[in-house]
């Protein structure tokens, strides 16, 4: 008995292997040319230099407090339709290289080249994205816009040392949460 079980697997094994890989859902806009899904994950060296410019950046800001945070921790990426997500993330990130920027041409500036690199290659891939993704989906909630036009104002509203604890303080969870529910599609829930 235990022979004919054996040959039961063997044969199913067999079977699926030719039958090639499960196809699944891509995110709609990896069929769009948009190569935000390469982000998943990023490679051990980079996550090693944007860890030594985040503890560099904390170390520059030791002495600072903000009573301001342009980015809510209650607010997620998930409440945004599918479509709205990479549109998010893209003026995200552009305050964030835009802050980063300004602290590389101080001391910083060889400890954020890398993590500066890899950030512009991300984003530019998101403007790929956006560009590319109709102006409008499934009726939204309504949260998009008020979130842009908070990211746009923070310059004018908080000091550029808050700007730069905010960013430095949101930097990991934009790498990780935000640009993996952007690379992961509608399968991010």
């Amino acid at each position: 008995m235990a022979t004919a079980w054996f040959l039961v697997l063997v044969a199913m094994g067999l079977g699926l292997a030719k039958a090639g890989p499960v196809p699944t859902s891509n995110p709609p806009s990896k069929e769009r040319g948009c190569n935000i899904g390469n982000f998943k994950y990023l490679l051990p060296a980079e996550w090693k230099a944007f860890k030594k410019a985040k503890d560099a950046l904390e170390n520059s800001l030791k002495n600072q407090s903000c009573s301001s945070c342009l980015f809510p921790r209650p607010w997620k990426l998930t409440q945004l339709q599918v479509w709205e997500r990479p549109v998010a993330l893209e003026a995200e990130l552009a305050l964030t290289l835009k802050v980063l920027e300004t602290v590389a041409d101080s001391s910083l500036g060889n400890i954020l080249d890398q993590p500066l690199h890899t950030l512009h290659h991300i984003h530019s891939e998101l403007q790929v994205c956006v560009s590319t993704q109709p102006t409008a989906g499934p009726r939204s909630h309504g949260y998009l816009q008020p979130w842009l036009d908070q990211l746009q104002e923070a310059p004018k509203q908080v000091s550029q040392d808050c700007l730069e604890a905010t960013v430095t303080f949101n930097l990991f969870r934009l790498l990780t949460r935000d640009l993996n529910c952007v690379a992961q599609g509608d399968l991010c829930i």
